[in-house]
């Protein structure tokens, strides 16, 4: 074939399809990868095969392999119209609607379709397809050479702003076909190209690879596979080139069809390219064919024996990155390392499934990237870009390298990475109805979500307005600001998030750590990394990141409370895959912490269990792994035996174990037995129960009487309501935790609150004083001669508080369960009446209105004289099978009211309709709302008793960290002014004098926590992560 032909071709391939990111030396644009499809052959064997396998596999190597071309005959049906279909796909999908005007030289279409045949193929308006027709190219042996010449281009892989050049990688891609299409791979791999066949495709690709496998069968394969009749010399031929493929199946690469996933091509497209290029120089049995070595390999290789006498090392120049690559100089410098790898980026880079990620996955720019850098010693100067496009890109193989070499991202390049895997790219920020990640990060906080996701690319776009954004995007001047904005939005909305107040160091503090945020002006922490990860939903880079940081117990609790958070926002917008997905993620990381745990456990259990008390600050949250977990409710962390264990010594205070030896130690260690929260526990319900006794003594005898006729009665209603003021002051600390002792918790007060009234047994706390309080105003405010509402009011507190006095026994093993079970029943029956309200006041009206028709007076008399009372009477009571036909059917006389309208007293009606509709209401209440109120409390029962013991330790937590602080009523009443002294000091609200007491013994609790060798404890969380999860 003549030369002139293939140049001319290849030229009007570049100027057709002008793109923006690789130019060679005459102005073209080359690729960064090449596919040249073959096999288009008239069948005569009819087996089908998967078509659609074949399409995504090819689209998905296309997109990963960037700028691409997609060679192909361009004939009307087989092989060829595959393609067009698979190529028609990849346009609608990513153009949508704009597949029609986005032409084959726009920028943004990365994958080309080139008809190399130059044949015009008829095709419906619906199926046309945008591709480049070439002017020549017409048969295989013009096919063959052209993918000879293209293997022998130049493509500048990095940059035109450094000498950089290698071959265009190329990979012939083999479907069906015949004896031509054998024949061609043959002479193909005589030129020492790629082939990749797509076994399960039929005919000639199902027959070499048969062959690979076996030789002896070929004849009687031979003819069902390609069904044509053979004679000597076409079997002869068709031997002769099998054999020659034998000799060269180092080139050849199979996937099969029906079994490999399609995003694996890109994997087996990068190893055979790889593979080709590393072994090409020992291939020698070719070369006396007249295939020649390129030129510029043979350059390449002086290049290189120059390079390694230069560094006296023989690993020098030994890499194929090293040996592929043209250059013009040894050492350049740092800066012209980072233009070269800025080259290549793309502004939407493929996103590639990690799970098939290899190092020679598609794109190669990785690949050769790295090489380079490794011999230019200068991997972790001028890695960081690598590893931008390595997190973009997914690349969890090359992030992990690149982190084991000492790469850090710099903090200028946080913005982008946001702004590629978090921010919406097809939607504007403004918009309502966007329901992806940024719009539920900006429900949570519009302020952060925008420095997040939109000012970077605002920023960008006015770049691109006033000048060249190349050169513009990378000033560290100008993108310093956003990007310790953007680090702080982030932190700020996981804090929002989760409703935790940022944690602030004293003074001291914060200038021990001034030096550190210079640094991180230059260099993101690995915490930055993986709260992006986390965002991103990028469950392997979450886990890398979390390997490699500190505190992996509360960091990893922390990320499983975030991603459970944003699940739960994406359930509520009906985003149910992403929420799926979200919550999985969370339960992953829930595990890890288990798994943490569980090891540590039997390694080192009293550092294990002195770990749940750990303090830390991650991401602006300070707490420790246990008072985490119980505040976001992770219950499987909290009835873990190592959060179980430290339960216990907090409970007995350091005491014996068991209630006997507990109680004997009053006389061996008198304080910690009386300052024990066990002992606290028990004498609050001893003082709880006299109070009852008390209560009830007056209720039941001196409501109505003077105070001084019944002296006794008088003590005990005072020390009733000394106790009730009290306790009621203990149920406020407990709220707000203003006077705590430990100030464990750092949330809001808002969301402490509301953390507290979540609670049921708080909610029967506060329903008991408030009533008691409206009785003490009823009686001594609004009295009435007779006492009777005082009576009933403080009759229903007294209720109440006996309900209360159920809470003693949550801490009991068997009884506890059973009052989960009540509180979770409590629920369903609340939903039930919340059915059964409308039934039962539709039933009740339509009776009334049937009975007493045109009935006025509802609303006379007083509030207990309302008709509402009789509409619901009836109805009500049918629900317990209380029937009350002779009151329904009109015929009792007692029904008659005082109310008279014009013509007659307001007698009932008889009315049958009002009989047929109770009886179909009694059906329907009896059979249906009873045995669903029966089932769900079946349901709930089922569900407690399954996780009973878990819900009972996540309960007795509760008491018991109640209990650490509460100090039992009234007897609080008399450490009041000391725990307001306490508050005073902590918040800087008192005299110097008292402030400088109150730093003289947080220095000593700092002291005493410095001895718990917290440094070994975090050294055990890292050893025990990365044995369990050995991804470093």
């Amino acid at each position: 074939m003549d030369a002139n032909d293939l140049k001319f071709t290849w030229n009007e391939i570049t100027q057709g399809v002008t793109t923006t990111n690789s130019t060679s030396d005459d102005g073209n644009t080359s690729p960064t990868m090449v596919f040249s499809v073959i096999g288009d052959s008239d069948s005569f064997v009819p087996r089908p095969w998967p078509k659609t396998v074949f399409q995504t596999a090819l689209i998905e190597a296309a997109k990963s392999g960037g700028e691409t071309w997609i060679l192909y005959n361009g004939k009307k049906h087989g092989l060829s119209k595959v393609v067009r279909e698979a190529y028609k796909n990849y346009e609608d999908i990513e153009f949508k609607t704009r597949a029609a005007k986005n032409k084959i030289s726009d920028p943004d279409r990365h994958v080309k379709l080139v008809n190399i045949a130059g044949k015009e193929v008829s095709q419906n308006t619906s199926e046309k397809t945008t591709e480049f027709k070439t002017t020549l190219g017409e048969g295989q042996e013009f096919l063959l050479d052209f993918e000879k010449f293209v293997s022998e281009q130049d493509v500048s892989f990095f940059s035109q702003q450094m000498d950089t050049k290698m071959p265009v990688p190329i990979a012939i891609i083999v479907c069906e076909g015949d004896i031509e299409t054998i024949a061609h791979i043959s002479k193909a791999l005589q030129h020492k190209l790629p082939v990749i066949i797509m076994k399960g495709s039929g005919m000639a690709a199902d027959l070499v690879v048969d062959y690979l496998e076996n030789k002896n069968l070929l004849r009687k394969k031979a003819s069902i596979l390609l069904g044509i009749r053979f004679d000597d010399t076409t079997y002869q031929e068709l031997k002769k080139h099998l054999k020659s493929i034998d000799k060269a199946k180092d080139l050849v690469e199979v996937f099969d069809l029906e079994r490999d996933d399609p995003l694996m091509l890109s994997n087996i497209v990068g190893e055979t390219v790889v593979s080709c290029w590393s072994i090409e120089s020992t291939l020698q049995s070719y070369t006396n064919e007249g295939v020649k070595i390129p030129k510029h390999d043979k350059s390449s290789f002086h290049s290189d024996v120059s390079h390694t006498e230069v560094n006296e090392n023989t690993n020098k120049g030994s890499s194929l990155a090293w040996k592929l690559l043209r250059r013009n100089f040894v050492s350049p410098e740092e800066k012209i390392i980072y233009q070269v790898l800025e080259g290549f980026k793309e502004s939407k880079p493929y996103v590639l499934n990690p799970k098939y990620s290899t190092p020679t996955s598609l794109p190669l720019y990785f690949y050769f990237g790295y090489q380079l850098l490794q011999e230019l010693e200068l991997i972790e100067e001028c890695g960081p870009v690598l590893l931008l496009e390595a997190l973009k890109a997914n690349r969890c193989d090359y992030v992990r390298v690149l982190l084991d070499r000492g790469v850090h991202l710099k903090m200028i390049n946080l913005p982008e990475l946001y702004e590629q895997a978090v921010s919406c790219q097809k939607c504007k920020f403004k918009r309502k109805d966007c329901l992806h990640m940024q719009w539920i990060l900006k429900q949570i906080q519009e302020k952060q979500a925008k420095k997040l996701c939109h000012e970077y690319r605002s920023m960008m776009k006015k770049r691109i307005k006033h000048g060249n954004p190349q050169n513009a995007k990378y000033i560290v001047e100008e993108l310093t600001e956003l990007s310790v904005s953007v680090a702080d939005a982030a932190t700020g909305l996981c804090r929002k998030l989760l409703r935790y107040k940022e944690y602030s160091t004293d003074e001291f503090s914060d200038k021990e750590k001034s030096p550190t945020i210079n640094v991180n002006l230059k260099d993101t922490t690995i915490s930055d990394i993986l709260l992006w990860a986390i965002f991103a939903n990028r469950k392997e880079l979450a886990e890398i990141c979390w390997l490699r940081g500190d505190n992996h117990l509360l960091t990893g609790l922390v990320c499983s409370a975030i991603l459970r958070k944003l699940s739960k926002k994406a359930s509520n917008v009906k985003e149910q895959i992403l929420s799926i997905d979200l919550e999985e993620h969370s339960k992953l990381f829930e595990e890890r912490c288990i798994s943490i745990m569980d090891s540590m456990y039997q390694e080192d259990s009293q550092h294990a269990i002195d770990l749940m008390d750990d303090e830390a600050v991650v991401w602006g949250i300070h707490s420790s792994p246990l008072t985490f977990a119980y505040e976001n409710f992770m219950y499987d962390v909290v009835a873990h035996t190592c959060s179980q264990k430290y339960i216990n010594i907090k409970w007995y205070n350091n005491l014996a174990p068991d209630l006997v030896p507990f109680l004997q130690s009053a006389i061996r260690k008198p304080k910690n037995f009386v300052t024990a929260p066990l002992t606290k526990y028990i004498f609050n319900y001893m003082v709880f129960l006299t109070v009852l006794v008390m209560y009830s003594s007056f209720v039941l005898t001196s409501i109505g009487k003077n105070y001084s006729e019944v002296f006794l009665a008088r003590v005990f209603e005072y020390f009733v309501y000394l106790w009730g003021l009290g306790d009621l002051i203990e149920e406020t600390i407990s709220c707000f935790g203003c006077l705590e002792a430990r100030g464990r918790s750092h949330r809001g007060y808002y969301s402490r609150m509301k953390r507290y009234l979540y609670d049921f047994w708080n909610g029967v706390d506060l329903l008991s004083y408030a009533l008691l309080i409206v009785a003490l105003f009823v009686r001594h405010v609004h009295q009435s001669k007779p006492f009777t509402d005082a009576r009933r009011i403080y009759a229903l507190s007294l209720l109440v508080m006996y309900l209360r006095f159920l809470e003693v026994f949550l801490i009991h093993r068997k009884l506890g369960p059973t009052l989960i079970m009540i509180k979770e029943m409590l629920k369903d029956l609340l939903r039930f009446l919340f059915i059964a309200v409308f039934v039962v006041l539709g039933v009740g009206i339509y009776y009334h209105t049937n009975l007493w028709p045109d009935y006025e007076a509802m609303w006379d008399g007083g509030w207990q004289n309302w008709r509402i009372w009789t509409i619901l009477y009836y109805p009500y009571w049918q629900l317990y099978a209380e029937i009350n036909l002779d009151h329904l059917d009109g015929s009792n006389e007692s029904n008659c009211t005082s109310v008279t309208s014009a013509d007659s007293s307001k007698c009932p009606r008889e009315d049958w309709t009002v009989q047929a509709i109770a009886a179909i209401y009694m059906l329907f209440s009896n059979f249906l709302l009873v045995n669903l109120v029966i089932a769900m409390f079946s349901y709930t029962f089922e569900r407690v008793q399954e996780n009973s013991e878990k819900l009972w330790r996540f309960e007795r937590y509760t008491v018991i960290n109640d209990y650490d602080w509460r100090i039992p009523s009234p007897i609080n009443l008399v450490f009041l002014p000391y725990r307001l002294f306490r508050y005073l000091a902590k918040h800087d609200c008192c005299s110097p004098h008292c402030k400088q007491i109150s730093i003289l013994e947080q220095k000593k609790k700092e002291k005493r926590k410095r001895e718990k060798n917290e440094a070994y404890q975090r050294s055990l969380q890292k050893i025990t992560a990365l044995r369990n999860h050995s991804k470093i």
